[in-house]
């Protein structure tokens, strides 16, 4: 049971990552620092895009609306840190038969 939170963990530390790198892709690609017709970048962002999109989809259902700002992994990474803080340490706790 320990092993699986140990992995748990790091796939949210993992999510962490590629969100917060297809973050800062968008704003660059946004403000036209870099752009997609470069092969490499390009590449990147359809991956990112790949994995993320999944993700993204079921909440975007559920957000309004907000036009240019999407508000999706702002919500996907609360809902990591939910996982991280209260979820998993109570699973711990469960397991090892101890309080909080």
């Amino acid at each position: 049971m320990i092993l699986f939170i140990n992995i748990v963990q790091i796939l949210i530390q993992v999510a962490w990552v590629i969100i917060l790198v297809q973050f800062v892709l968008s704003i660059l690609i946004a403000f036209n620092v870099i752009n997609t017709h470069n092969e490499f970048v390009g590449s990147v962002w359809q991956a990112l895009y790949t994995i993320t999109e999944p993700v993204y989809r079921p909440i975007r259902r559920i957000l309004p609306n907000t036009g240019a700002i999407d508000f999706s992994p702002l919500v996907a990474i609360i809902i990591l840190m939910i996982i991280e803080r209260a979820v998993l340490p109570a699973l711990y706790s469960a397991y090892i038969g101890a309080p909080i």
